[in-house]
C-alpha cells in the first residue's frame, strides 16, 4: 500500500518543529514543559470578555476558561453554550493553548465558550478526567444566567483526548442526569483504547503523533488492571442509540484516523445523524495550526457551520438562525 505524503506545507510546518523525540525519551514534564509553553498567535479575535472561574464538582473546583464573544451584547442571554475539552493524550494541554479556537469558535459560531481545565494522568487516572468534564457540562447547564447564554443550546467539543473526553460525556449525560447535548463535534478523537484501528500500524511513525506515543499516553492514563472496553475510557463500545447528532473529523495521515472513522459509522448504525470528513495529507494535530494547512480554513468553516447549524436551528425551542 502505498502511503501518501504530507501536504507541502504541513510538512513545512511539521520540520519547523525540528526532530521530536519520544515521550519516553523526553519524560513527561519535559512534553508538558514543551507543549505548554508554544507561542500563541500575535492576534486572535477579541472578545468582550475572558474570565477564569471555577465549576464546584464533587471531589472539588474545576478550572474553566469562559470565553464571550464581543458580537454578542452583554444584557444578551440567549447565545448557546459550547463545552469545549483540550487535546494532550489526557496528560498533557492546558485552557491557554486553545486560546486560538476557543476565541474563533466564540466568534464565529456566536456563543458562549467554556473550556474545562479537567484533572491529568498520571496524577489522576482515568476515568477522572471525564467525571470531571461530566461535572463542569452539568456546571454550564446549570449556571445559564451567570454565564449570560442559554444552556438548552448546548454542544461538547474537543479534539484528540479532548474529542474522547467530549464523546463521554455526550453518552453520560444522555444516559444520567443529563443535561441535554445537541451537538458533539469531534476533532480526530481518540474513541478506543484498544487499539485496534489499523491506522495505529499504518501511521506509526507519523509527524506529531506516533504509534509509541500512543502507547505511552495510554499507560499513563488508563490504571492497572483496567478494563479497555469500558465506555468512560473507549466510548466505541458505549450504548451509542440516542446520542446527539455528530461531526466527526480526521486527518489522513494520523494514527487515530480510522478510531474517528469506525465511530462514525457506529453512530450512522445506531441511527444517529453524523458527518465524517476525512482531510488529506495532513497529520494529527494539525486544528492547533490551521493557517500553515491548505484546509485549514474548511476544517474550521465546517465546525463552525455545523455548530450553528445545531445550536441556532429553529425549532423547539424557537430559535433562529444568528445575525
Amino acid at each position: 500500500m502505498v502511503v501518501p505524503s504530507l501536504d507541502p506545507d504541513a510538512a513545512a510546518r511539521v520540520a519547523s518543529f525540528g526532530v521530536i523525540p519520544s515521550m519516553r525519551q523526553r519524560g513527561l514534564a519535559a512534553v508538558r514543559q514543551a507543549i505548554e509553553s508554544a507561542p500563541l498567535p500575535d492576534t486572535m479575535p477579541q472578545m468582550s470578555s475572558v474570565e477564569d472561574c471555577s465549576a464546584l464538582g464533587p471531589a472539588g473546583p474545576i478550572p474553566l476558561r469562559i470565553y464571550r464573544p464581543r458580537a454578542v451584547r452583554d444584557a444578551e442571554t440567549d447565545v448557546p453554550v459550547i463545552v469545549f475539552f483540550h487535546g494532550g493524550g489526557w496528560v498533557q494541554g492546558n485552557v491557554v493553548m486553545y486560546d486560538p479556537l476557543c476565541t474563533h469558535l466564540a466568534r464565529r459560531v456566536r456563543a458562549v465558550v467554556v473550556s474545562v481545565d479537567y484533572r491529568k494522568a498520571p496524577e489522576h487516572k482515568a476515568p477522572t478526567a471525564a467525571y470531571d468534564g461530566l461535572d463542569a457540562t452539568r456546571w454550564v447547564a446549570g449556571h445559564g444566567e451567570v454565564l449570560r447564554a442559554d444552556p438548552r443550546r448546548l454542544a461538547v467539543c474537543g479534539d484528540s483526548a479532548g474529542g474522547n473526553l467530549a464523546a463521554v460525556v455526550a453518552q453520560e449525560a444522555r444516559d444520567d442526569e443529563g443535561p441535554r447535548v445537541r451537538h458533539q463535534a469531534l476533532i480526530y478523537p481518540a474513541v478506543d483504547m484498544t487499539l485496534a484501528s489499523p491506522s495505529i500500524d499504518e501511521h506509526a511513525h507519523a509527524p506529531i503523533l506516533t504509534r509509541a506515543n500512543i502507547h505511552a499516553f495510554r499507560a499513563h492514563y488508563l490504571p492497572d488492571g483496567a478494563d479497555p472496553t469500558s465506555p468512560l475510557v473507549s466510548p466505541l463500545f458505549g450504548d451509542l442509540a440516542g446520542l446527539p447528532p455528530a461531526l466527526v473529523q480526521t486527518a489522513d495521515l494520523d494514527p487515530l484516523r480510522d478510531d474517528g472513522a469506525r465511530y462514525a459509522e457506529a453512530l450512522r448504525e445506531a441511527g444517529v445523524p453524523v458527518r465524517l470528513t476525512n482531510y488529506v495529507r495532513v497529520p494529527h494535530g494539525f486544528a492547533s495550526f490551521p493557517g500553515a494547512v491548505p484546509m485549514g480554513a474548511q476544517h474550521r468553516a465546517e465546525l463552525v457551520g455545523e455548530l450553528r447549524s445545531h445550536l441556532y436551528a429553529a425549532g423547539g425551542d424557537g430559535t433562529s438562525q444568528p445575525r
